[in-house]
């Protein structure tokens, strides 16, 4: 399976994983210049922007994948989601999903946050 469709149908995965849990899917790869959101969900009054890392064999901590550098163009890319569709009452956070192998997911929520400037 190439790398594409192994990450596609990881992201594919989470999705199911999150509407299983009630969630609605708002919009799925939300790219802006300057960055990229995997996933936009919501369930009541909360906005999770998840960032899906997938891995068929992994071998070390795929939570490291997730750089402070990237952390700062989701939060960059949430906060022109958020403006765009006057969001700013809600609840949001950033949750990450590790899939190893096929389907095997590890969900953390509220696995960074936005650091106050």
């Amino acid at each position: 399976m190439d790398r594409r469709l192994f990450g596609n149908n990881a992201e594919l995965a989470v999705v199911d994983f999150l509407i299983e849990n009630s969630f609605t899917i708002l919009e799925q790869n939300y790219a802006k210049f300057f960055g990229e959101i995997d996933i936009i969900a919501q369930k009541d009054d909360l906005i999770v922007f998840v960032e899906v890392k997938a891995r068929k064999n992994p071998q070390a901590s795929m939570l490291t994948l997730i750089t402070p550098s990237k952390q700062r163009k989701i939060i960059k890319v949430a906060r022109e989601y958020i403006s765009k569709f006057g969001q700013e009452r809600a609840t949001y956070r950033f949750d990450v999903a590790l899939v190893a192998g096929e389907k095997n997911i590890t969900y953390i929520p509220n696995a960074f946050t936005q650091k106050e400037r």
